[in-house]
């Protein structure tokens, strides 16, 4: 089996126990972003899978609007994140 080299941890354990590793990670072409897509993003950089420069830069996405995300997760959890709940929770 080959592993491929990449910086920082392949995986890390989460607060309730799971273990998040790069494949729980939605793919850097993903155009759709439903809750659950920007939930495991916005995970993957506060346990420190990846950095969020490299967050950014893989998901084609501004600061600002990660920025958002990570509020709306850390005020209102990630039911905050869906379209449908935008006004709901703003």
């Amino acid at each position: 089996m080959f592993l491929k080299k990449v910086e920082g941890p392949r995986c890390v354990t989460l607060s309730d126990g799971q273990v998040m590793t790069r494949a729980d990670l939605p793919p850097a072409k993903t155009k759709r972003w439903v809750a659950s897509r920007k939930a495991a993003v916005v995970r993957g950089v506060a346990y420190g899978l990846i950095t969020k420069r490299e967050a950014l830069e893989m998901y084609s996405l501004s600061e600002d609007e990660f920025n958002e995300w990570v509020t709306a997760v850390s005020t209102h959890g990630t039911e905050a994140l869906k379209a449908t709940a935008v006004q709901k929770y703003r």
